[in-house]
């Protein structure tokens, strides 16, 4: 038998985000999950959800433990820490890392929380203003 040169995937990234009841509300995290895809070739981009949409966060760390990956890095797509973020995300995340021990999953700050986030909306917001 010949020797084997699989190396395992060892980081992946998963976009949380919220979820809604219109299936349209997903469209620009599709888009943004396929802009990251594009920008880290190798890297699996998942999206998952809270509620109401799926795949929900433990079907998405399943899916990338299945596929032996070793770290994910959980980025809430959340503009603020709210309940949501304070409470169920790290519940939700204590869960999965009791199901899934070979998996290391670490929690970034949310996307609103960043200054250069904020700094691109309150760009388009000047954009909007100046170009009138």
């Amino acid at each position: 038998m010949p020797p084997t040169d699989v190396t395992p995937i060892r980081q992946a990234l998963v976009l949380f985000a919220h979820g809604a009841r219109d299936v349209r509300w997903r469209e620009p995290f599709d888009r943004l999950v396929q802009k990251l895809t594009a920008a880290l070739p190798g890297t699996p981009v998942r999206l998952a959800f809270l509620e109401l949409m799926s795949p929900q966060l433990p079907e998405a760390l399943a899916e990338l433990a299945a596929a032996d990956v070793g770290e994910v890095t959980v980025v809430p797509v959340f503009f603020g820490q709210g309940g949501h973020l304070r409470r169920d995300l790290p519940a939700l995340i204590d869960t999965c890392r009791q199901q899934y021990p070979a998996l290391s999953i670490r929690c970034a700050t949310a996307v609103g929380e960043v200054d250069s986030v904020l700094d691109a909306i309150a760009a388009y917001c000047v954009g909007l203003v100046l170009s009138e």
